[in-house]
């Protein structure tokens, strides 16, 4: 089983800011794979799925 690692350490491995883990949910990009209280816990290689998903979108202005 994969470890889970909460937003904050996500953010760091990906190099985004914690804020970008937490729109990356909002959009559907992301799923939380678990909880530890409030905290919601990530798959490392969803968050890079993620990264690799938005780099791919292009920025609108």
């Amino acid at each position: 089983m994969p470890a889970l690692i909460p937003g904050p350490l996500a953010a760091e491995e990906a190099g985004v800011a914690p804020a970008t883990i937490r729109k990356w949910v909002q959009l559907g990009h992301l799923r939380a794979a678990g909880k530890a209280g409030r905290a919601q816990l990530f798959r490392l290689e969803d968050v890079f799925a993620a990264e690799r998903t938005a780099r791919r979108r292009p920025r609108t202005a």
